[in-house]
């Protein structure tokens, strides 16, 4: 059967066996402390919320005669029938309560909507404030206007059925369930007069995301930040079958969220919703005031109880009763669309009518179709106080403060952690700006070798007591997911943000990347969405050391899901040495609008680069590195590539090999820190032109990449190129285990011995010297790659020497650097 079978609508949930007294948890108010004031006000909110469920109905049905001036008929039902009327009555009341709450209290506020597809349901209030006019003047609140936003509504012209960027308010984009806790929580981090009110769908409510991000309450420190009013609103139903939380009682649903530390109110009396949610927001705000001025006041509760709401109605509040004799108001079939025949079936456009009628469009609008002066009377008078245009969540970014990366950098020649270099920059950019920067991070930055960090600041986590109200600017908490969305509220309303990972879990909020990648672009073509910080990710702990951790810690598989997004987006750098880094994440932090990752090594790497050199570098995106090549690179009979660090010095080893022993080959070393100018000309703005790649690369002698990531992205990034008859690569070919550092690079065929086998078998092609010496040669490379697997299968660890830098200075001198294995 396509749905559940109900004998009611609006089931109940069955009883648990939890003891009553735990009812005593949840915060009972009387509806009469509502002051004389405040229930006048509420004939306002009333009016308010009436209007925007007209509006949100007709939205999803109507083309034409959308103020009712005579009866439908099927011409004036859209062809194509979308949004989702079942979660539209809920936000409405949210909306028109935060609104009239704004006013009241003066309060700066967001609103973060959770349910997809409930764009109906923001979008009429924003009409009725005159939001939607403000960015967009063909909406004015007249009659014209008010036809364009009904008809145009899901169609090309207009906007689309969940809420994107395109919609003034919003920090979050609606269409993968489970982030808008989270996002709620990064918003508010060093905003300390901002409220935002986060409605979270009881669909949503059941995705991993979610539940931790619950958990956000505990990462607020309320001296320093704002606070998040979280809204579960159960209406019981998902598309076609009931919720988990919707199957919870009253005491299920509030031991479990007292149990997280929240002060539950209960909001289910639906004759009277608009009392009840009335008291409940000034109880909120009340009681989330009394906890920012304790903190304000150096006397911090350790471990306030916030308040959250649990807001209970039936689904779809306001449809039909029944549709052709099945239960649609309070089932899951008020889920999406009520009447999916109004455009041919006239009992259903009658209802349709009825439906439309009864929220009495005539006393809520003027004849010119502007909304009546009662509907918006709760509406702030100052536009920056309405929700569609609090300047947060569309103009504030804030700059960073960059202290000078050279004075960081590591003198070339000697060996240093990319990541324990970087982590000295960060820390002073975390020292600089106070308010506008965090690092948010799964439990690993120590791991990470970037415990520099904590030389001037500490851990913001409240629920420690070690922690607790000390103002540290870094998160670290083990689940990704939450973390993502963290950094995005974080980011949207204006700040920087940097997300460290080890790179085999990084692809767990790949998902959530592309979203808010998408509403990254679309807020890129409204004319009204001012720039922000990029979107930092820090990807270390890569695969070629993980060998202790096992086969789990080896996947570089983030780098494809960046490549996948639009040009103008996607940023892909893997700098060879602590100096290259230190210029890559500089760029970084000051760059807008892209999605920026950063691979790197955390152990020792020799630095090749001079400061002056690696800015060079970094500004070019590759070049060719004269010290390790034949003649400073000039007439090649081979090009060798590395990308990434490790990966690059297993080049540089090769090269040194085969100077020593093939010495008539002729070989240019090439490494390419920035992977977007390998693009095909014109695919990308970093893309190298055909004449630049030629210049780097040869016109058309072999090229051999030994590549960090998967040999698929490169060949993705590659076509179109001429000539690519010539190129091989090696790469990360999922060939891992518990093993050390060099057996990972013999297994994935990257390692000095295969580059300097690619090399000879390239070179040979025009060099008879080396042609009519390379099965010799490549027997001899073959056996020590065999020579290297006996000795660690034996030992347990790669030969002494494996890790000498090799100079090419003629003197044969090599310096020796250690390789750590600690987790």
């Amino acid at each position: 059967m396509p749905g559940e079978v109900i004998d009611r609508p609006n089931p109940g949930p069955a009883p648990s066996h939890l003891p009553e007294d735990v009812l005593s948890l949840a915060v009972q108010l009387e509806k009469s402390t509502i002051r004389r004031d405040r229930l006048d006000s509420l004939d306002g909110v009333k009016a308010f919320r009436q209007a925007a469920n007209y509006m949100a109905a007709a939205m999803i049905f109507l083309q034409d005669n959308v103020f009712l001036e005579r009866d439908l008929k099927f011409e004036d039902i859209k062809s194509r029938l979308l949004g989702h009327w079942g979660t539209c009555p809920g936000l409405t009341l949210v909306y028109a309560h935060l609104t009239y709450m704004v006013q009241k209290f003066d309060q700066d506020a967001i609103l973060v909507v959770g349910p997809g597809h409930g764009a109906p349901g923001i979008l009429g209030p924003l009409w009725l404030e005159g939001s939607l006019e403000h960015f967009y003047p063909r909406y004015r609140r007249d009659k014209e206007g008010f036809h364009q936003l009904i008809s145009k509504f899901s169609t090309p012209a207009g906007f689309p059925s969940h809420i994107s960027s395109e919609v003034p308010g919003s920090i979050h984009e609606g269409g993968e369930l489970g982030y808008a806790l989270s996002v709620a929580f990064g918003a508010v981090m060093d905003k300390p007069e901002l409220l935002v009110t986060c409605i979270v769908g009881d669909g949503e409510a059941e995705t991993g995301p979610t539940a931790t991000a619950w958990n956000g309450i505990k990462y607020i420190d309320p001296k320093e930040s704002g606070a998040v009013l979280p809204i579960l609103h159960v209406n019981g139903f998902k598309i076609s079958e009931r919720t988990i939380s919707g199957c919870m009682d009253n005491k299920e649903l509030i031991a479990l969220y007292s149990g997280l530390g929240y002060q539950v109110r209960i909001v289910e009396d639906v004759d009277n919703i608009d009392e009840d949610m009335a008291v409940t927001f000034e109880w909120a705000y009340n009681e989330i005031r009394k906890i920012q001025q304790a903190a304000r006041n150096d006397k911090p509760i350790m471990k306030p109880r916030w308040p959250m709401i649990v807001l209970r109605t039936p689904k779809g509040l306001g449809a039909p009763a029944k549709v052709d004799g099945e239960f649609m108001e309070g089932s899951f079939r008020a889920h999406q669309v009520p009447l999916m025949k109004a455009k041919s079936d006239p009992g259903q456009l009658k209802q349709l009518q009825q439906w439309l009628e009864s929220y009495k469009p005539k006393e809520l609008f003027t004849l010119e179709g502007a909304p009546k002066e009662l509907v918006i009377s709760i509406v702030p008078i100052n536009d920056r106080k309405k929700l569609g245009q609090v300047p947060e969540t569309y103009d504030a970014h804030q700059d960073l403060k960059m202290a000078g990366w050279r004075k960081f950098c590591v003198k070339k020649g000697e060996s240093a952690s990319c990541m324990a270099t970087v982590g000295q920059l960060l820390d002073q950019v975390l020292v600089d700006n106070p308010h506008s920067m965090r690092v948010f991070s799964p439990d690993e930055l120590i791991s990470n070798k970037l415990d520099a960090v904590f030389e001037h600041t500490g851990r913001n986590f409240q629920w420690d007591e070690f922690s607790n109200a000390r103002g540290g600017r870094v998160i670290e908490m083990l689940s990704e997911h939450t973390l993502q969305g963290f950094l995005q509220g974080y980011t949207l309303t204006g700040r920087t943000g940097l997300f460290p990972s080890y790179e085999s879990f990084l692809g767990i909020v790949h998902t959530m990347m592309v979203q808010y990648s998408k509403f990254n672009k679309m807020a890129s073509e409204t004319n009204w969405r001012r720039p922000l910080s990029s979107i930092n990710y820090l990807e270390t702990s890569t695969w070629t050391r993980q060998e202790h951790n096992g086969f789990s810690h080896q996947n570089p598989s983030f780098i494809g899901a960046v490549l996948n997004l639009k040009p103008t987006a996607a940023r892909v750098y893997l700098p060879p040495d602590a100096n290259t880094f230190l210029s890559t994440i500089d760029h970084c932090f000051k760059s807008k609008n892209y999605v920026n990752l950063m691979v790197g090594s955390k152990q020792p790497q020799p630095v090749f680069l001079s400061p002056e050199e690696a800015a060079s570098h970094c500004r070019a995106g590759a070049s060719v590195w004269k010290f390790a090549s034949t003649d400073e690179g000039l007439n090649p009979d081979v090009t060798l590539v590395g990308i990434g660090a490790e990966i690059t010095f297993e080049v540089i080893s090769a090269a040194a090999i085969l100077r020593q022993m093939v010495p008539d080959l002729r070989v240019r070393i090439v490494n390419v820190t920035d992977l977007m100018i390998l693009e095909n000309e014109g695919q990308h703005p970093h893309s190298l032109s055909h004449a630049e790649f030629d210049s780097l690369f040869t016109e058309s002698q072999p090229i051999h990449f030994n590549y960090h990531g998967y040999a698929n992205e490169l060949k993705g990034l590659l076509f179109g190129r001429p000539k690519l008859d010539r190129v091989s690569i090696e790469a990360y070919n999922e060939e891992g285990s518990t093993t050390t550092p060099f057996d990972m690079m013999l297994r994935n065929h990257v390692s000095r011995w295969h580059v300097a086998e690619a090399a000879v078998k390239g070179g040979s092609i025009r060099n008879e010297k080396v042609r009519v010496n390379m099965t010799s040669l490549l027997g001899e490379f073959r056996h020590q790659v065999t020579k290297a697997q006996k000795y660690i299968m034996e030992y347990g660890a790669d030969p002494s020497d494996t890790y000498d830098m090799p100079a090419f200075d003629g003197s044969g001198q090599k310096m020796h650097r250690d390789v750590g294995y600690a987790d």
